[in-house]
């Protein structure tokens, strides 16, 4: 296990997954310490600042990498443990955009009323509490909330020398904005291109499901991720695991079709673990599992489907992986 520190300058950062040129290059089992900026790129810094007059479109939600991943071929499965994802800055900073949210009007949802209006809030982060402060903008309101660290944007190259936004979630990972992806949690990710060419960025101290208003608690991240590979073991949709739970996503507009790639995937999942025949599976899926929305902002909304680890009995997860990176992780923690 070796590992490696990826700390982005300002001009490396990307807005795309696909087309670009490593950045690092790993080996399955190594850990990564990354640096990752907000999605305003740093540049709101006061409650006064308008992101929308700051930061040009095309310059939202930076990522660092890629992150080659020597090995990996099409038809491979990445698994991203995030081992730890701290704030990296005493603040984290929420807004409301014109024409974006799950309550607006949008380019796409096209209403005659007027856009909701740009509001910022800046949050302080207690570290040592383990808090970031909510304050209302038009009271006296005030409200310590529990830190809950997590990436919003984690995806590869897409496939056949696509490029895309980082902005848009889809099979390749993306801006999915899921709370699932926080310390502790393993995301696996299907190979498109030779190397994986992984990338991250977009933390959120914390984020409700669903992402309502637009944004989460956007940080800058100081994160420790481990990967690993799983020769042949694409899934045809992100997947993601922790200790308690297996789960699927699925990305699309309508919300609907979103829900239905999850559950489906996650309906698939269960039989391939349990040798349970599709109809069973879907039985047991529609009685233990759970559905909450990461995103219902972004250009395809996010769903996740989760089920109970327990009710897969005995079996694991792709021999193992997420456990077998659990203990680096814990291994690499004990040694720093």
């Amino acid at each position: 296990m070796a590992a490696h520190k990826l700390a982005p300058l300002p001009e490396q950062y990307s807005y795309v997954f696909g087309g670009r040129e490593p950045l690092l290059s790993v080996r399955p089992g190594d850990i990564v310490e990354v640096s990752t900026e907000d999605c305003f790129g740093g540049r709101v810094t006061t409650p006064t600042d308008v992101p929308s007059q700051i930061v040009p479109f095309s310059e939202l939600n930076p990522v660092s990498g890629p992150i080659e991943v020597i090995g990996a071929e099409p038809g491979d499965l990445l698994a991203v443990h995030f081992v730890s994802i701290v704030p990296a800055r005493s603040y984290a900073i929420s807004s409301t955009f014109p024409l974006f949210g799950a309550l607006s009007a949008t380019h796409e949802t096209a209403m005659l009323h007027e856009p909701l209006p740009e509001r910022v809030w800046f949050y302080d982060i207690d570290l040592d509490a383990w808090t970031a402060t909510f304050r209302a903008t038009n009271s006296d309101y005030t409200l310590a909330l529990p830190l809950d660290p997590m990436h919003g944007t984690v995806g590869v190259a897409p496939a056949s020398g696509e490029v895309r936004l980082v902005v848009t979630p889809s099979t390749h990972g993306g801006n999915m904005d899921t709370p699932e992806a926080r310390a502790g949690t393993t995301l696996y990710l299907p190979v498109n291109v030779a190397g994986a060419m992984l990338s991250l960025g977009d933390g959120h101290a914390r984020q409700g499901e669903g992402e309502v208003c637009g944004t989460g608690l956007e940080s800058a991240m100081n994160s420790v991720i481990a990967l690993d590979l799983v020769k042949g073991g694409a899934s045809a949709w992100p997947r993601l695991e922790n200790d308690e739970f297996i789960m699927s996503t699925g990305s699309a507009r309508p919300l609907e079709d979103a829900f239905r790639i999850s559950q489906k995937d996650l309906v698939n999942w269960a039989s391939d673990l349990t040798g349970l025949d599709t109809m069973d599976a879907y039985q047991l899926v529609s009685q233990m599992g759970l559905a909450p929305a990461a995103n219902v902002c972004d250009p395809n909304y996010t769903m996740v489907a989760k089920l109970p680890k327990w009710t897969l009995k005995d079996a694991q997860a792709y021999g193992g992986v997420h456990g077998r990176l659990r203990a680096a992780a814990a291994e690499y923690t004990a040694a720093r």
